[in-house]
């Protein structure tokens, strides 16, 4: 039986992966990282640090395109609604990578969701159907994020440098289609070159695909309309306090269904 722990870089999977390895041992764990190519360069400091502190066989796949070379293959710019990019380069992925090697009696899948965000679990589990699927970190007794936090420093492991920058996960460099208009405010306060790099990108699809697309939206007054990086930055410097402090929107790369 081999037992694969997706292995995101997050701290989450990490933590879900030393409970599997406590249960079962080391001897057919499986730490599978699928790179978007997009990752914070820092995210590989820590997934060799974890994975060295977990045990078992630390495994890199990457399809070799990052989300904006998705986006444009299937000309359709990602947003919060539907994420192609998380799909093509790891659900689907990752799922292609499985089934050519094991059937759903050989192996279980293991996701660091935690208690906190115990839904995307259950969307998770009737994605990855027929395989069994865990998310360990909710079973009991549950793991809370600070006591991940605890855990790393007991383990002396360093904080992935975007958690200590405050993003919520440390994927995709702190960039995420998914991602709300309040996670875009902090990227570009704390990456402000890494957000014109994504606004840049944003603006080369709108002209790639002729339309009026972006990767938000904006409320305000009630209807809903596209709003672009560029938009939403020059509202920023604006009118910073009108901001939104709790549209943080999140990443469910493991727990969605194909677009």
């Amino acid at each position: 039986m081999k037992h694969i722990v997706m292995f995101s870089g997050g701290a989450g999977s990490w933590a879900a992966a030393r409970r599997v390895a406590s249960q079962h041992g080391t001897e057919g764990l499986i730490l599978l990282f699928a790179d978007t190519m997009m990752e914070d360069e820092d995210l590989y400091r820590f997934l060799d640090e974890a994975a060295a502190d977990v045990g078992g066989e630390l495994v890199r796949i990457a399809d070799g395109r990052d989300p904006w070379q998705v986006f444009r293959d299937r000309k359709y710019l990602g947003n919060t609604r539907a994420d192609p990019c998380s799909y093509v380069l790891k659900r689907k992925f990752i799922r292609d990578w499985l089934e050519a090697r094991y059937g759903p009696e050989e192996c279980q899948i293991y996701l660091g969701i935690d208690i906190e965000e115990e839904h995307r679990y259950h969307r998770a589990k009737r994605y990855w159907e027929p395989y069994a699927v865990h998310a360990p970190l909710i079973e009991s007794p549950p793991v809370f994020r600070h006591d991940v936090k605890r855990m790393m420093r007991e383990a002396g492991i360093e904080e992935p440098r975007l958690y200590k920058l405050g993003f919520p996960h440390n994927n995709c460099g702190g960039f995420c289609i998914k991602a709300g208009i309040s996670h875009f405010a902090h990227l570009l306060k704390m990456m402000p070159e890494r957000y014109a790099y994504h606004e840049k990108k944003e603006q080369e699809m709108r002209e790639y695909l002729g339309k009026d697309v972006s990767i938000l939206r904006d409320r305000e007054g009630g209807d809903v309309t596209p709003l672009t990086m560029r938009a939403l930055r020059e509202r920023i410097e604006s009118e910073p306090e009108q901001i939104p402090l709790f549209d943080w929107g999140g990443c469910g790369c493991f727990s969605g269904e194909g677009p």
